[in-house]
C-alpha cells in the first residue's frame, strides 16, 4: 500500500472513531422487551440434607451445600428485573426469609443469604416433605411469584402405611414452578451430630425411627408377629428398614409434583437451575431500558488498537528478531 493510501486510511480510521465516541457520549438508551422470572426458592436444611453424594467421587459435597451453589448459580443467571425470593423448610413447614427481590440491585445481599443457609437454622429434627412443600406453595401464592423446592424427599418419619401421603387441599398448578430432587440413587449412611455440631458418626438403623406407627394399622397387621387387635395392632416385634439410609425420593417426589401441578427435576441431571425455571416457570416479559452506549465505545477502541497497537507490536517483534 502507498504511503498516501496509508494516510488516507488512517485518517478515515481516526475520524470514524472520533464518530464512535461521540456516539457513546450521546446516545440515548433503547428500549427493549426482556423475559425476566418471580421465583421463591425453599431449600430443604434437614439432617439428612448433610449427606455428601453430590459432586464427584474425588471431591463429594453435601446436598445442602450442592443446593445453595446451585440457587447462588441461578441468581447470576437470571437476567435483570426478575426477582429471587428465598425460604427455608425444615419439620413441617417453609419459612420464607425475605420475599423476591430484584436480582441485580439485590444481588450480592441475595447472595449472602444463600451463602448463609446452615442446617443449623432448623427447629426440628422431623422431615414431612410433603407437608412443607403445600406449606410452601400457600406462602408463595400471595407473592404472584413461582416455586422452587429443592429437597432429597425422604419423609422422616415416614408417612403412616395406612394413611400414605397427606393430600393436597390447594388447586393444582395455581402456583407454577418445579420440584428440585438433591442426592444420589444410592442409599446412603446419614451422619449424626452431637450438641456442639460436631459430626458424631452416622445413625444406624435403631436410632431411626423405621416405621410409622400412627393412626390405623395397615392391611398386613394380621399377619405379623405377636398381632392383637387391641394390644399390639402392629404386632409386638420391632419394626426394621433402612431409613436410617437416604437417597433422593424421585418417585414420590414426582407423585407431589402431579398432586401440585409442579414440573419435577433432579439437580444432577440438570447441574443448573435456570433449566427447570426456564421449563416450568412462568415468564413474564417487561419492558426495559437498555444502555448500548459500551458498544460504540468498545469499538472504538478495537479500531484504535488495531491501528497503533499491531504495527507497534509489528516493530518490537522486529526489534526482538534483529538481537
Amino acid at each position: 500500500m502507498r504511503a498516501w493510501q496509508l494516510r488516507d486510511l488512517r485518517t478515515g480510521t481516526v475520524c470514524f472513531v472520533v464518530a464512535l465516541a461521540a456516539l457513546a457520549m450521546i446516545v440515548p438508551r433503547v428500549t427493549l422487551e426482556r423475559t425476566v422470572f418471580n421465583v421463591m426458592a425453599f431449600v430443604d436444611i434437614t439432617g439428612s440434607m448433610k449427606v455428601r453424594d453430590m459432586g464427584t467421587a474425588d471431591v463429594p459435597v453435601d446436598r445442602l451445600s450442592a443446593a445453595k451453589t446451585s440457587v447462588r448459580t441461578l441468581l447470576a443467571s437470571l437476567p435483570c428485573q426478575s426477582r429471587l425470593g428465598l425460604g427455608i423448610f425444615t419439620e413441617r413447614r417453609s419459612f420464607v426469609l425475605f420475599n423476591p427481590v430484584e436480582v441485580c440491585q439485590g444481588y450480592d445481599p441475595i447472595d449472602q443469604a444463600i451463602s448463609n443457609l446452615d442446617w443449623r437454622m432448623g427447629w426440628e429434627g422431623d422431615s414431612f416433605v410433603a407437608t412443607g412443600l403445600y406449606h410452601a406453595i400457600g406462602e408463595t401464592l400471595p407473592l404472584n411469584a413461582d416455586i422452587l423446592f429443592l429437597t432429597e424427599g425422604q419423609e422422616a418419619p415416614p408417612p403412616p402405611l395406612a394413611l400414605g401421603t397427606p393430600s393436597f387441599e390447594g388447586e393444582p398448578g395455581k402456583v407454577r414452578g418445579s420440584i428440585i430432587g438433591v442426592g444420589g440413587n444410592a442409599k446412603v449412611p446419614i451422619p449424626k451430630f452431637d450438641e456442639d455440631g460436631n459430626e458424631a458418626g452416622v445413625y444406624s438403623e435403631d436410632e431411626v425411627v423405621q416405621e410409622n406407627r400412627a393412626g390405623p394399622p395397615p392391611p398386613d397387621a394380621a399377619s405379623r408377629p405377636g398381632y392383637h387387635p387391641k394390644w399390639a395392632p402392629f404386632g409386638n416385634e420391632p419394626p426394621t428398614g433402612d431409613e436410617h439410609l437416604s437417597s433422593v425420593r424421585t418417585d414420590h417426589l414426582k407423585s407431589l409434583a402431579a398432586k401440585t401441578g409442579l414440573g419435577y427435576a433432579e439437580l444432577k441431571t440438570e447441574g443448573s437451575l435456570i433449566g427447570p425455571v426456564e421449563r416450568y416457570a412462568r415468564p413474564r416479559t417487561v419492558s426495559a431500558k437498555v444502555d448500548i452506549r459500551p458498544y460504540p465505545a468498545a469499538l472504538a477502541l478495537a479500531l484504535l488498537t488495531a491501528l497503533f497497537g499491531v504495527p507497534l507490536l509489528k516493530r518490537v517483534g522486529k526489534l526482538f528478531g534483529s538481537i
